[in-house]
């Protein structure tokens, strides 16, 4: 007998042949993390492996690391969709506006420091320009502007509205920085703040890395709405954007706020 040559119990054998093609609680539980995995990218396509354990952890509790997610995702050849981007040389400091940040973006209050910027979307071969302004204490939407129109300033003046309605009553200033944009440096737009306290600073031309918090969102942004929020195809796209920026500030872990929402760092540091 096989058994008897190789000095091994019957009963254990009989056993291992009975489990031999079930799977262990090791092999179960990376099955099941992979399931979940699988589930989470096909959601958020743009997200790497350090938000997606974020997830995990945040809404089943599950205890597991970043690492045995980067493994799992590597084995099943699941990468994320968002693109990297390269910044350019230095420019010239505006006449008017100097960069009074100096790459100093650690804001210690709510609208300390706050950026804003346009970028361009297309859906269903139309385009739009999308204006936003971000509170870089906890990287929140706090100011949105969409427009159909190509070149349209009225989206600018929306979004200060809301940045002045938000600051009144602030004992402190708010230094407002952006590009040089024809809008941003126009002497319209400086009158429409002039009585609020609000400082202006502006990146030197060309240099997107004299405002990186925002620029660095900007490419996540494009990536995420056309991933996660199929924005190429939508049929409603301001509806789109609103329950973007509702993802965006409640539910989306930032990685600048060790994978916290903005509106959880926000209340975690008692605002």
């Amino acid at each position: 007998m096989i058994l008897n040559e190789m000095d091994l119990k019957r009963a254990g054998y009989y056993r291992w042949l009975r489990r031999k093609d079930q799977l262990n609680r090791y092999e179960q539980n990376r099955q099941d993390l992979l399931i979940l995995i699988q589930a989470l990218h096909e959601q958020h396509k743009t997200y790497g492996y350090h938000r997606v354990g974020t997830l995990i952890r945040r809404e089943t509790g599950w205890l597991v690391s970043d690492l045995l997610v980067h493994k799992c995702m590597k084995y099943d050849g699941i990468k994320s969709k968002a693109k990297h981007y390269k910044y350019k040389n230095v420019g010239q400091e505006h006449l008017t506006y100097k960069n009074i940040i100096q790459g100093q973006w650690t804001a210690t209050k709510p609208l300390e420091i706050v950026v804003s910027d346009m970028t361009k979307l297309k859906n269903k071969g139309q385009s739009f320009e999308w204006t936003y302004i971000l509170d870089t204490f906890n990287n929140e939407i706090i100011a949105s502007a969409l427009s159909t129109k190509i070149g349209d300033i009225k989206p600018y003046y929306d979004c200060l509205n809301q940045l002045k309605a938000k600051i009144k009553g602030i004992a402190y200033p708010t230094i407002f920085h952006t590009d040089q944009g024809a809008v941003y440096s126009s002497r319209a737009f400086n009158q429409a703040h002039t009585h609020y306290n609000i400082i202006r600073s502006m990146s030197r031309s060309g240099t997107p890395t004299d405002n990186p918090i925002i620029e660095a969102i900007n490419g996540w942004v494009k990536e995420e709405l056309y991933y996660d929020f199929n924005s190429y195809k939508t049929n409603n796209m301001f509806q789109t954007i609103d329950q973007f920026i509702h993802h965006f500030n409640y539910d989306r872990p930032a990685f600048a706020l060790h994978y916290k929402t903005p509106i959880q760092f926000k209340l975690e540091q008692g605002f």
